[in-house]
């Protein structure tokens, strides 16, 4: 027992081992506190009851700036004195890498220095919460290592700087030279008055074995997340970070520390527990697992006898075979896998995707339930077929692959909410261009895939195949193409329509118009209103529809013809100048930006991306220029943005709309369910529907009848026709758009009437 009171519940955060302190008479022989973090090991946790805390009225964000994380820690002690919330701490390293991926407008608002601390303050007042904050600051400024401060009243602004880092923190397993950090020597903690003499030791340490590590953490509880450049797939790489990782250990014990301070010991540092716990200790932690677990059947290998550290890390058993691609996965930093490989292991397990609400990522899991469905499952089937493993032993044609990424609707979320930044809608589009590589495909890529080349034979004979698609053949017609029969499907636009809408062939102009492939099949008057609304904001137009982005077949995995339209697509448009190239169509124009420099790669696909703008940012750079479309907006609006203008274009969409004047912006943040092919497919449908209940049936609900809703996107406009009850919604082009009558815009605001 005496080993139970003078090695455990030392510091706040001493996570390691057994809590066997709690089963000390002074604690009350406190049996469910004794299982807590033993991590399946003793018992199977099968119900929990948990007491809730309320959330103070009244909270404010301090953003403190600091020449280094040791400055920072620093002044740990005297920010507990005004009982913060928190206190979490990041070095540049961090927001270099979310400014890296993200963009320049990922991180704002962060004061002057290299490292920084977010210190929440909360209360019952207001009032006491501000007075607490700016006596606060003055004591910083007058212990002189400050170097500068902000206080965060908007909690729109407190939410961006979290996700810097909540993000920035999964983002910096790719550092901006395009060097990996990992985990290994990331939980320790220590007492938060001593943070700062062991960061001051830990970087020590850092340079002796000529490693980086990217430094985060809960300064307020002494625990720090450190990532380290550690070399996993050599044997001589595992060496050096076995050795640094004892050292890291007995420094860490030195200072009085825990070797894990939140997540535990895992496999990963069970090994060093008797670094940090005598004998006795150890064999009380035997025994306590043998009560509960005598044949060691929970966990084997979790906290009593482990496995060296080192033996079965994923990265040592990467296959060595090329895994050639046709997308540009090319690290700028060199390391000795293929590119696809290399790619598939940024998943590092943070589980964002499994989150209910909060951002778009990830529609399948949320429609399901299930892990295999979520971001992080796909991933770990793509890793364990580049690990060659046993349960995935047949590369690219993995049938349990195909399964695995079978409902990923390729809406690209996950490359903008994952903070580790996966993008699996790519290597689900490299997958299956080489799963069904010389093999027969589901019809759905015939008919969904090849819709490009079957819009030439449809526009003209428009009126036939319309009667055709809603008639008694149209059941027949869905089975033929694999498509469900229970969605409406979308009525093709004339030859005349097609004309009368993008004029005739002009050159010259501020701006070129670009009637993709979807806008000119089914709205084209779409880009007709574009144009209007262009000129209403002084720019001339020049309008072509000679160029296709190949979605659909990026989509379906069909990337040799993809690449033959993109690289076409570059000839015809690298005409010499640098004018902006709008695409009304976010899908098509998230195409031309993202997967036009990466399937296809000259210097003339990388001129033509960086000119891509969707017609949501050509609106806002026409504000940014003080140049407003007369067109009277709508105090309200709802909004439906596609998955891909989310992930390539950000939240220009309704930065648009605040810049015109729109006050009310009801968001329905999340996939609307169709996502191209996915949503028309036969297998599909059910799921597509589940998602569309998640944000965007709820918002439509939600909003009044004359509440115009904007679906930029074709597929989003198709589900919102589907849903129940159906309604009307329009592209933000035709709701500016000059040319259009109150009247026209009244009666395409209601609900869709049968």
């Amino acid at each position: 027992m005496s080993n139970f009171r003078l090695e455990l519940s030392r510091i706040p955060r001493q996570v390691s081992g057994f809590h066997l302190a709690s089963l000390l008479p002074e604690n009350g022989f406190d049996i469910p506190r004794a299982l807590v973090g033993s991590e399946g090991t003793c018992a199977i946790v099968v119900a929990a009851t948990v007491a809730l805390v309320p959330v103070s009225p009244a909270a404010m964000l301090l953003c403190l700036g600091y020449h280094d994380v040791v400055d920072a820690a620093r002044d740990n002690t005297t920010i507990l004195d005004y009982a913060p919330a928190a206190i979490e701490g990041i070095d540049a390293a961090i927001v270099d890498t979310m400014r890296h991926l993200r963009g320049p407008d990922s991180v704002v608002g962060l004061p002057e220095g290299n490292a920084w601390l977010y210190v929440d303050l909360d209360g019952d007042d207001l009032g006491d919460v501000e007075k607490r904050g700016a006596d606060l600051v003055a004591k910083l400024r007058a212990a002189g290592r400050l170097v500068d401060a902000r206080v965060i009243a908007d909690p729109t602004e407190r939410a961006s700087l979290w996700r810097v880092r909540e993000d920035g923190a999964g983002l910096s397993a790719r550092l901006v030279s395009g060097a990996e950090s990992w985990t290994g020597w990331e939980d320790s903690a220590v007492d938060p008055a001593d943070l700062a003499d062991y960061l001051v030791a830990i970087t020590s340490l850092l340079t002796e074995f000529d490693l980086t590590g990217v430094m985060y953490g809960h300064f307020g509880a002494g625990c720090m997340h450190i990532r380290i450049d550690f070399d996993q797939r050599t044997p001589q790489g595992r060496e050096v970070m076995t050795r640094f990782i004892h050292r890291a250990a007995e420094l860490c014990v030195e200072f009085g520390g825990s070797i894990s301070g939140e997540h535990g010991d895992g496999r990963a540092r069970s090994e060093l527990l008797p670094r940090m716990y005598s004998p006795e200790l150890m064999t009380a932690f035997t025994t306590f697992k043998a009560i509960w677990d005598p044949t060691g059947l929970l966990n084997p290998g979790v906290i009593v006898a482990p496995e060296p550290m080192a033996e079965g890390l994923a990265l040592a058993g990467i296959d060595a075979r090329d895994w050639p691609t046709s997308f540009e996965l090319t690290p700028s930093h060199h390391v000795p896998i293929a590119p696809y490989a290399h790619a598939v292991q940024r998943c590092i397990g943070v589980g964002r995707c499994r989150a209910s609400t909060g951002g778009v990522m990830c529609p399948s899991f949320r429609a399901t339930g299930d892990e295999k469905d979520s971001t992080r499952g796909r991933s770990r089937a793509l890793q364990e077929m580049v690990r060659n493993s046993p349960t995935v032993a047949d590369g690219w044609r993995s049938d349990d692959v195909r399964d695995a990424l079978e409902l990923c609707l390729s809406c690209k979320a996950c490359s903008t909410d994952c903070p580790a930044g996966v993008d699996m809608a790519t290597y689900k589009s490299e997958f299956l261009d080489h799963h069904y590589r010389h093999r027969l495909r589901p019809l759905s890529h015939y008919s969904l895939g090849w819709l490009p080349t079957l819009l030439r034979f449809a526009t003209p004979m428009a009126p036939v195949v319309n009667i055709a698609a809603r008639g008694r053949s149209a059941r027949l017609l869905a089975a033929l193409g694999g498509l469900t029969p229970n969605r409406q499907m979308p009525a093709f636009a004339s030859r005349r329509q097609v004309r009368d809408a993008l004029g005739p062939k002009e050159t010259g102009g501020d701006v070129i118009v670009l009637a993709d492939t979807f806008t000119r099949a089914f709205r084209p008057d779409i880009a007709a209103a574009a144009r209007r609304v262009l000129a209403d904001t002084g720019q001339s137009t020049e309008c072509r529809s000679d160029a296709c982005c190949g979605l659909t077949w990026i989509s379906t995995g069909q990337l040799s013809r993809a690449k033959r339209h993109l690289r076409r697509a570059a000839e015809r448009l690298d005409d010499g100048t640098d004018r902006p190239i709008i695409v009304p169509e976010p899908s098509c124009a998230a195409a031309f930006r993202t997967d036009l420099p990466e399937l296809v790669h000259t210097d003339a696909a990388r001129r033509v991306a960086t000119r891509i703008r969707s017609f949501a940012q050509a609106l806002l750079d026409a504000t940014e220029n003080g140049s407003l479309p007369s067109t009277p907006p709508p105090d309200s609006v709802t909004v439906q943005t596609h998955c891909h203008e989310y992930a390539v274009f950000g939240t220009t969409q309704h930065k648009a709309l605040h810049a015109i004047g729109v006050e009310d912006i009801r968001e329905a943040t999340g996939c609307c369910g169709v996502a191209g092919n996915f949503g028309f497919e036969k297998d599909h449908y059910d799921i597509s529907m589940k998602v569309a209940e998640q944000a965007l049936v709820p918002a439509l609900r939600a909003s009044a009848e004359g509440v115009p809703i904007l679906t930029d996107g074709f597929s989003c406009h198709m589900q919102v026709r589907q849903v129940d009850p159906p309604r009307r919604s329009l592209h933000l082009a035709q709701l500016l758009d000059p040319a259009r009558t109150v009247e026209s815009r009244l009666q395409e605001y209601s609900e869709v009437k049968h």
